[in-house]
């Protein structure tokens, strides 16, 4: 392992909820919560006020509204992450060929293989810079961990939170990982953790003086060597750079057999959901959906359908995932579930499955309170079915932004029965005012997000038409 803190772990804070404060002042310190609004909708972040109640990334929206009801719930805006990412890993690449990204919103650089870094000193100031200039380009904080092991600088990083800094000293890797959960661990999930505290093993240093015949008796072979090297903080894997993939999937394996097959289906949407976040963090689109399915008796099933051309639609691959679990058995129980998007293009040709919109994850529709209720001077939004919106009527997804004829740009609060509530503000004004109109306004048209930072030529107070 190096002598050096010289692999760096970026990972932005509260990202999409950080970027939808940036650009709503009126929600600036307020919680917010982003994620599916349908009735089977996730959180996908929410902001650190939202986490000060409860709510935390995974959870099912209707606890999250249960904990926080107060709170602005917003679809995701992937154009607008995308854009944000892009910058940051331009600011990456500038230090190192080596970046790592393994998210929109999190990367590895190896800042050695830069020329940028070479020791703590120098290692230390190339984070102070990089977080400064992220500060700058993007208006968002991110946290950076500093280390000689790629597993140390992602622990760095995560104690480094929210918008700081933490380098981890070479030499005193053991002494820290000690008192730590075994759930600091890469690969130490809720089975494997459950599985070392029936053990008696609750902690990094409880791993290490387990010792590894132990942990392989415990873990098996591969399992239990790679985890006991890591309580050593012996963490050899190497900084890789971007390369070609021809496949995106996720998949999670359940301690305990999932025979509920309403569970089934909901497990399945939130991979499918997971799969489509990569797809896109990849820059990807694919045309062929995979489902696999591991059943109680270990029997592993796949199932694949190939769309009519590339997609990266959460609905799209939600429905496709859905239909091809209806052709699998789970009667005797599931033990791990996955989907991937296989056929891998460049990117999505946009609008081409817009049938999935009814609970898509990106426009919110399904369910049409998407209010805001807690910024001041909002106006409460009745819940609706989206049968009491009048037939051929446009959708307004909460979050989402729009351009007035008369009153400018501004963001979806929330619509129903008939009605949309729009905040008319940008990313450099002051909270703006709260406006209802019909939905079928033909002076209210979608439009672009803007950027989070003005640019020189003071673009952002353009609002272009979607």
């Amino acid at each position: 392992m190096r002598t050096a803190p010289t692999i760096l772990h970026l990972d932005m804070d509260a990202f999409y909820a950080s970027a939808e404060q940036a650009a709503k002042p009126s929600l600036r310190g307020k919680a917010v919560v982003v994620g599916g609004l349908g009735p089977r909708g996730v959180v996908a972040t929410a902001s650190y006020e939202a986490r000060k109640l409860g709510v935390h990334s995974a959870m099912p929206m209707g606890q999250a509204r249960r904990l926080a009801p107060n709170a602005a719930y917003l679809v995701p805006r992937f154009g607008l992450y995308r854009e944000i990412s892009e910058q940051v890993m331009a600011l990456l690449r500038e230090l190192s060929p080596l970046v790592e990204p393994l998210s929109l919103d999190e990367a590895f650089v190896d800042l050695e293989a830069g020329g940028v870094a070479d020791d703590q000193a120098s290692a230390l100031a190339v984070g102070e810079r990089l977080r400064a200039d992220i500060k700058t380009v993007t208006g968002l904080a991110g946290s950076v961990g500093l280390a000689a092991s790629k597993m140390l600088a992602k622990i760095a990083s995560e104690e480094a939170k929210p918008d700081g800094l933490r380098l981890i000293v070479p030499g005193t890797e053991r002494e820290l990982l000690a008192p730590m959960s075994v759930r600091t661990l890469p690969g130490v999930g809720p089975a494997t953790g459950d599985h070392l505290r029936r053990g008696g093993i609750t902690t990094v240093g409880e791993i290490a003086e387990a010792g590894e015949d132990e942990l392989v008796r415990l873990l098996g072979k591969s399992h239990g060597s790679a985890l006991y090297a890591m309580a050593q903080a012996r963490d050899e894997r190497p900084v890789v750079a971007e390369r070609e993939s021809k496949s995106v999937s996720v998949e999670d394996t359940y301690d305990v057999d999932i025979h509920d097959r309403v569970r089934v289906r909901g497990e399945v949407a939130r991979l499918a959901d997971r799969c489509v976040e990569r797809l896109r963090a990849a820059g990807h689109s694919g045309r062929t959906i995979v489902l696999k399915v591991r059943r109680f008796d270990f029997s592993t099933l796949t199932r694949s359908e190939t769309l009519r051309g590339p997609t990266d639609d959460p609905g799209v691959v939600r429905e496709a995932a859905a239909r091809l679990l209806e052709s699998v058995d789970t009667t005797g129980g599931v033990r791990l579930l996955g989907v991937g998007v296989t056929g891998l293009a460049d990117y999505t040709q946009e609008d081409l499955f817009a049938q999935a919109r009814a609970d898509g994850l990106e426009r919110g529709e399904g369910e049409a309170a998407g209010a805001v209720t807690e910024v001041e001077g909002a106006a409460e939004v009745e819940e609706a079915s989206v049968e009491e919106v009048p037939l051929g009527a446009r959708r307004w997804a909460a979050g989402h932004d729009v351009r007035h004829a008369v009153y400018g740009c501004g963001w979806v609060q929330g619509s129903g029965l008939g009605r949309v509530t729009v905040r008319f503000e940008t990313p450099g004004s002051v909270p703006g005012r709260v406006r209802t109109f019909r939905v079928d306004d033909p002076e209210l048209v979608e439009a672009e997000p803007l950027p989070l930072v003005a640019p020189p030529e003071g673009g952002a107070g353009q609002c272009p038409s979607g």
